[in-house]
């Protein structure tokens, strides 16, 4: 076995004039969005607790390391082979490319720095480091700020894409502002992991096989199980509540159509947040992690020396959590991973957040629910409180406020302590009350610098969130027409045919040249959200071109959003007619569309907005 070298590799040493390949019985890339939050979070987490005001990138030199766990590598034919480890690798290479392409557009020199952490020069053609052949186009495209379209490809690419565009919309250089350089550096250099090099595959699939098998650690809940049951002496209780446990991670982990093995810990993480946490890491430099941050990485080890808290320790309480408390919120669980999947009757909010991928909705719902709750009562406190989630939310996305995993980890856990185990009526005064508080809305505040919906424009940050937006809109208006509610079809990004985010005004600079006093202030104006509809992606493409006047008869054939610009809407669409007075929505028809047109339609835009996101919508899930 001396061929096997294990060796200590920063971010830099892992990646640099470096390429990687993967055989073709490898499994897909499959990191999900939760996977990119958290490895994000960790490392700010990590990076903020060393940070100081005025540090220089210098000074991260003396930072503490970050430890990314081990690879597996086989050397073959002069290629590096990942037999263990292509989830981290690709996820990292993703980072480095949004990472210089941010420092590149900021102009800071650590852009060179990054390069040929991305791809090496071999007799003058970029090899990127993952040389896998499917997937080389795709992270070029990426590196090279190009659009990239994954139709027809393989499982893979479009997860790298989606991957890379999530973590864009964590909006990195925002976060770090003046320590973006400091992170950069402290990231390539202090953050590593093992490399296990062998010379050959029978070696190295031996290795993995020793990791991963034979031999293998006892998982989190593996070992929260163990504590839990030692006080249980009773051999009836004991063998029930061993019965139960084995049922509930069963059913957690073979939950829908594809086994999660880490399902039953992020199931039991949610729960000991949202009902025991009380203490948060503080928001400043040298701070230690608390409650909300031990429950995310050692929750075994955390109710073990919070056993006083939480009441265990003792064989009825024990039991007790083993066989009613863990099956009541494992099963709640359960019902919001569900709901986050099918568009639900009366949950349709948990979808919503869902789509936004608000992570931490999954813990948040648990919070004011009781195990003594019955399912009407555990299903109308689901409700309300996404239904205040999917406010806050979107407040706060058409404001360009930043909603992602680290952004909003302190908010969360104020909300979760604020809720915990309400009653119904309670519950929804305080999120009520919460939102009628909330410096943040839909109308904007000049004095904060925010104008609210009228300045919500298209851009990376906010593409996602239009495109949500819109489709809310659309069904809103359909649903009050007397139509079905579509809102699922419209975000469906795997139908044959899927909506894509229409410009009324075609990209022409030279037709609205008289409205406009420069190109920059038509793309502002032309990619306001007043001026975009949702299509199907078919008619967008066959109506980029066309002057308002040539496309308003086929908006006239599609969703009731898009044809209230044109006078069918008003001519055949009765119940439309009578949503319109109803709800006195200032909707009208149009024969040209250029600025006065688009400013009446972003007051229609405001008052949709205000009525969709009503705080009144959560008082509906009271008894």
């Amino acid at each position: 076995m001396s061929a096997i070298t294990p060796h200590y590799r920063s971010v830099t040493q892992l990646l640099q004039s470096r390429s990687f390949s993967i055989d073709e019985y490898q499994r897909e890339y499959k990191w999900e969005r939760r996977h990119i939050e958290e490895l994000l979070s960790d490392l700010l987490a990590r990076f903020w607790s060393e940070y100081r005001d005025g540090d220089s990138p210098k000074d991260v030199s003396s930072y503490g390391e970050y430890f990314l766990g081990s690879i597996i590598v086989t050397e073959r034919a002069g290629k590096s082979y990942l037999v263990d480890g292509q989830q981290r690798v690709t996820s990292l290479t993703l980072l480095m490319i949004h990472l210089y392409r941010i420092a590149k557009q900021a102009g800071l020199s650590v852009a060179s720095t990054i390069e040929p952490l991305i791809f090496s020069d071999n007799f003058g053609e970029p090899q990127f480091n993952l040389d896998i052949q499917e997937r080389v186009p795709v992270i070029r495209a990426l590196f090279n700020g190009e659009e990239y379209n994954p139709d027809g490809k393989e499982e893979s690419v479009g997860t790298i894409l989606a991957r890379y565009h999530d973590i864009e919309s964590l909006d990195l250089a925002g976060e770090l502002g003046v320590a973006l350089q400091g992170f950069i550096y402290w990231l390539m250099n202090n953050v590593g992991l093992i490399e296990i090099s062998t010379a050959s595959d029978s070696q190295a699939y031996g290795i993995f096989e020793t990791m991963n098998d034979r031999g293998k650690p006892l998982s989190p809940v593996d070992m929260l199980k163990a504590y839990l049951l030692a006080p249980i002496v009773d051999d009836e209780d004991r063998r029930r509540a061993n019965s139960i446990w084995k049922k509930v991670v069963l059913d957690l982990i073979s939950w829908g159509d594809e086994t999660d093995p880490e399902r039953d810990a992020n199931a039991m993480k949610a729960w000991l947040r949202a009902q025991y946490a009380n203490s948060v890491r503080e928001r400043k430099a040298g701070a230690v992690d608390r409650d909300w941050e031990l429950i995310g990485t050692t929750f075994h080890r955390w109710i073990r020396d919070n056993e006083t808290r939480v009441g265990t320790g003792k064989a009825p309480r024990n039991l007790e959590v083993m066989t009613e408390e863990l099956p009541f919120f494992s099963a709640a669980y359960q019902l919001v991973l569900q709901a986050s999947n099918v568009y639900t009757p009366g949950l349709e909010s948990v979808y919503y957040n869902a789509h936004n991928d608000f992570t931490w909705q999954n813990t948040v719902l648990l919070a004011p629910l009781d195990p003594d709750d019955d399912q009407e009562t555990v299903r109308r406190k689901l409700a309300a409180t996404a239904t205040y989630l999917d406010i806050w939310l979107m407040r706060r996305t058409v404001n360009y406020i930043r909603v992602g995993y680290s952004s909003t980890s302190y908010a969360m856990y104020l909300l979760v302590k604020d809720i915990r185990r309400k009653p119904l009526a309670e519950l929804v005064a305080i999120l009520t009350d919460r939102l009628a508080n909330d410096d943040v809305d839909f109308n904007g505040s000049e004095s904060r610098g925010r104008r609210g919906i009228s300045d919500l424009g298209l851009n990376q940050f906010s593409r996602r969130y239009i495109y949500h937006l819109l489709a809310r809109v659309t069904s809103y208006v359909e649903v009050g027409s007397g139509k079905p509610d579509l809102f699922d079809k419209y975000v469906d990004r795997a139908a044959k045919n899927p909506s894509d985010v229409e410009h009324i005004w075609a990209d022409k600079f030279d037709r609205y040249r008289d409205e406009h006093s420069s190109q920059e202030e038509f793309d502002n104006w032309r990619n306001n959200v007043a001026g975009l509809l949702l299509l199907p992606a078919d008619v967008n493409r066959s109506y980029q071109a066309k002057t308002f006047e040539e496309k308003a008869p086929h908006y006239a054939k599609h969703n009731l959003y898009a044809a209230s610009l044109t006078t069918a809407a008003y001519e055949h669409q009765p119940q439309f007619q009578a949503f319109r007075s109803r709800e006195e929505l200032p909707f009208r028809a149009y024969d040209k569309f250029g600025k006065p047109e688009q400013l009446e339609r972003r007051d229609l835009l405001l008052a949709l907005a205000n009525k969709i996101w009503s705080p009144e919508r959560i008082a509906d899930y009271s008894f």
